[in-house]
């Protein structure tokens, strides 16, 4: 799963994979923005057939936590 994850954020947000890690933080390591967020969101979205309700959005910091969300609902 975390390969998935590492993947897919690499191919949306345009990054190296070998630039994650579980301790990536999206906004601060990255500068992720709020329209790449989004764009980040729908692709997990699509592709794990889930959907990640905004209030949830803030616990989505690191690429860990983004693992983590994805195992613990698929």
């Amino acid at each position: 799963m975390k390969d998935d994850v590492i993947k897919l954020i690499s191919k949306t947000l345009e990054i190296d994979p070998a630039d994650l890690n579980d301790d990536t933080d999206l906004m601060q390591d990255l500068g992720v923005e709020s329209i790449d967020l989004v764009d980040l969101v729908t692709a997990f979205e699509d592709k794990y057939h889930l959907e990640i309700p905004d209030n949830e959005l803030k616990n989505l910091r690191t690429v860990g936590d983004i693992v983590k969300y994805a195992e613990s609902h698929k």
